[in-house]
This record gives structure tokens, C-alpha cells and sequence, in this order.
């Protein structure tokens, strides 16, 4: 099964577990969808956003509790969170509130914060902050999408035969080509 057929399916439960887990493309579907008429676009918005804040406070509370011990222990984690613990000590407000857009360090970041001690409420207000402008920007890109590639397929219409034309000359012209090679001492 696919993700937009989960979604379609289980609508805002699969987007909000979807987006407790990772997120992205999950959220740029959904938002397709509610262009679709699928979903509704604020419920999608509100889903990723609860879907992404809840699972990055959990990562975060993890992290607080099992900490750096957990990291050691998981070689392919450990290089990521380096990272992430070096980002942190510089820009420690703008991690937190971009690390969803960051590609490669966005799921272990939560863990990373938690166990650096910072203060619960600071990670609270923050993730709150960023979570929202995520779920607002990437639902509103998949519903744009959705936007950009109805007027592009409504032109493409208007040129379809000719086309199909060029593809069907391409076509020829290879396999002409291709057996014009074989006939070839």
C-alpha cells in the first residue's frame, strides 16, 4: 500500500502517525490530497503539527532519560548526534526551531536536545514554535503542488497530440536505429 493510499484510507490518523515518525514527504502528500479534495487542509496542517510536536517531545523526554548511555551504544546514531551536539552549543534557539528542516539529523536532534540537558520549557516553547511553521509550510507546499500541477496538466492538454507525436517519432526513430545497428557486419 502506498502513502497516499494510506492516507486516503486512514485520512489524519495515518498523517499523524506519519508525521510523529518522520514527516515530510508524508505531510507533502497530505497536503496534495486536501488540494484533491481528499482531506481538509487546516485538519491537515493541525494533524502534522500534533503528529510532529508529540513525537518530538517524546524523542526529547527520551533523550532526557536515556541519554548520552543510548547514544554510545548505537554507532550509526553517535556520528549524527556529534553533530547535532555541535550545532547546538552555537545556535542553540535556531536548532531548535529548524531542526525539522535540516535532512540527515531531523529524527535524532529531539533525542540529542534532551540529553543536553536544556530545560524542558525552553524545549516546549521552541518545539512548539518550529512545529507549527513546519506543518503550516510543507502542508501548504503539497497543497501548491497540487495547484501548480493542475494548471500545468490543464496546458498539457491543449498539446497533447502533438505529444504524444514526438514520442511516438522518438520511439520510431530508435527503433530504426536500433535495427539498423544489427544488421550491421
Amino acid at each position: 500500500m502506498s502513502l497516499e493510499e494510506l492516507i486516503i484510507q486512514y485520512g489524519y490518523l495515518a498523517l499523524f502517525i506519519g508525521t510523529f515518525l518522520e514527516g515530510e514527504t508524508i505531510l507533502l502528500i497530505a497536503g496534495f490530497l486536501a488540494h484533491e479534495g481528499y482531506l481538509n487542509l487546516p485538519l491537515t496542517i493541525l494533524s502534522a503539527f500534533l503528529g510532529t510536536f508529540a513525537g518530538d517531545q517524546t524523542f526529547f523526554y527520551l533523550g532526557r532519560f536515556k541519554g548520552v548511555h543510548f547514544l554510545e551504544k548505537r554507532p550509526t546514531w553517535k556520528h549524527k548526534a556529534e553533530k547535532a551536539f555541535r550545532l547546538l552549543d552555537r545556535h542553540q534557539i535556531a536548532i531548535i526551531l529548524g531542526f525539522r528542516f535540516l535532512y540527515g539529523i531531523r529524527n535524532v536532534t529531539p533525542f540529542v536536545i534532551g540529553a543536553s540537558g536544556l530545560r524542558p520549557i525552553r524545549f516546549f516553547i521552541l518545539n512548539f514554535l518550529g512545529a507549527l511553521v513546519w506543518a503550516i509550510s510543507f502542508g501548504l507546499i503539497g497543497f501548491q503542488v497540487g495547484t501548480l500541477l493542475e494548471t500545468y496538466l490543464q496546458q498539457v492538454k491543449q498539446y497533447e497530440m502533438l505529444i504524444l507525436g514526438v514520442f511516438c517519432g522518438i520511439a520510431l526513430l530508435y527503433f530504426i536505429w536500433t535495427n539498423l545497428k544489427k544488421d550491421e557486419p
